[in-house]
């Protein structure tokens, strides 16, 4: 599904997001309840949880590459753990050649930089994990469960979306208020440049988090037909148009949209049509089908810090493997 509109800011949302306010009290109510529980099982490892407290994507899968890299680099073995959206399973499944339909998208691209793990039971999947070698756990998403002790929270937000209407879920797009969500982070990561208002950050380190084209020389002066299904995807079409390229036509789908043979059809139509080459996400060309994907190019991102985020990242990891 798709984010209705009145999620978006500025404003508070309007007579929707108030007709639908009691309801936000339910589900603020149970998300308390539920991460009342206790820090949940403790696997004997760093547990590092990329989250956010916004519906949809705001970057958590990149900068959860991003920490792996820089765990990695530090000689740590890290693996990643995912409840992977849509994902077939039922125990904990290591990432192997496996489609979109079994595992999810954002594994897929998660186990290009380090083994990656799909398990809906994130103390299981854990389990798993240290015994097939993992020295430290980097979570991607999973902020507000509360089965899995986490040394080490970053909250991730959206620059050009920050948190919406500032209301919760059905009003707003906050999956808990901003306040019970800080009180659990250790540090915030603002991806893209900050267009939207952001939060009071409670005193706690904020990362900049610039996203950066990796192939971005491929698309300068082509005509490109752009399509995503993902948290925001006017932000992948800005990014794309900022490598050169002319985007002659952009088509919007919910996040994890399943693309259909149909649709893709008419997509490649309708670039054919305009004389423009159709281009989308990494994460959307890991949910095609192998038929579909031929004609198709893919912008591959990053996400980069400046010096001294790098450096302020490195002391956070540090610092979550000394208990």
């Amino acid at each position: 599904m798709r984010a209705p509109e009145f999620w978006a800011g500025p404003g508070d949302g309007g007579w929707p997001a108030r007709l639908l306010s009691p309801l936000s009290l339910i589900w603020c109510g149970l998300t308390r309840r539920r991460l009342a529980r206790g820090p949940g099982y403790d696997p004997g490892v760093p547990v590092i949880c990329i989250g956010n407290v916004t519906a949809g994507g705001t970057g958590k899968t990149p900068f959860a590459m991003v920490v792996a890299r820089r765990l990695a680099a530090m000689g740590r073995q890290p693996h990643f753990l995912s409840r992977g959206h849509g994902a077939r399973i039922t125990a904990p499944l290591r990432v192997a050649g496996q489609g979109a339909a079994t595992v999810g998208d954002e594994p897929l691209l998660l186990s290009r930089v380090a083994p990656a793990w799909v398990c809906p039971d994130r103390a299981a999947g854990a389990r798993a994990m240290v015994a097939a070698g993992a020295d430290v756990i980097v979570m991607d998403d999973g902020f507000q469960n509360p089965s899995l002790a986490k040394r080490l929270s970053f909250l991730v937000i959206d620059g050009g979306a920050g948190l919406g209407n500032g209301r919760v879920i059905p009003a707003g797009p906050l999956r808990e208020p901003w306040g019970d969500a800080i009180a659990r982070a250790e540090a915030v990561v603002v991806v893209g440049t900050a267009t939207a208002p952001l939060p009071d950050m409670a005193g706690r380190p904020v990362l900049s988090a610039a996203v950066v084209p990796l192939n971005g020389d491929d698309f300068r002066g082509r005509r490109v037909l752009a399509f995503a299904g993902i948290g925001r995807p006017a932000k992948f079409f800005e990014t794309l148009a900022a490598t050169g390229a002319d985007v002659v036509a952009g088509r919007a789908f919910a996040d994890h949209h399943p693309f259909a043979a149909s649709e893709i059809a008419d997509l490649k139509r309708e670039a054919a049509a305009l004389d423009a080459v159709p281009v989308t996400t990494a994460k959307d060309f890991a949910r095609l089908d192998a038929g579909a994907r031929a004609g198709i190019e893919v912008l591959e991102i990053t996400l980069a810090l400046d010096a001294e985020g790098e450096a302020h990242l490195d002391q956070l990891l540090a610092s979550s493997f000394h208990e």
